[in-house]
């Protein structure tokens, strides 16, 4: 298995980490509980970010920009269901 596979895998890992742990703070019951999956969910997505960045630089994950064109049909799709 290679560097950019094994990046990708992470990368789906610690995404799904993210979001038990967003899930846990939404659904916990008391502060403590709350504030625990808060700071591991912070602290995952700093993991994250890490993973992303890495993978960038090295150009396994390049993302498109986006066409103003395209960004104004979305701004106005969304502004027409308010």
């Amino acid at each position: 298995m290679e560097d950019k596979d094994l990046m990708e895998k992470e990368l789906l890992i610690i995404k799904g980490v993210c979001d038990l742990y967003m899930h846990g703070a939404i659904e916990s019951t008391t502060a403590e509980v709350h504030s625990a999956f808060k700071d591991a969910l912070n602290e995952s997505l700093d993991i994250q970010n890490k993973i992303y960045n890495l993978m960038a630089e090295k150009g396994w994950y390049k993302t498109k920009v986006a066409e103003q064109t395209q960004i104004d049909c979305v701004k106005q799709k969304f502004s027409q269901n308010n």
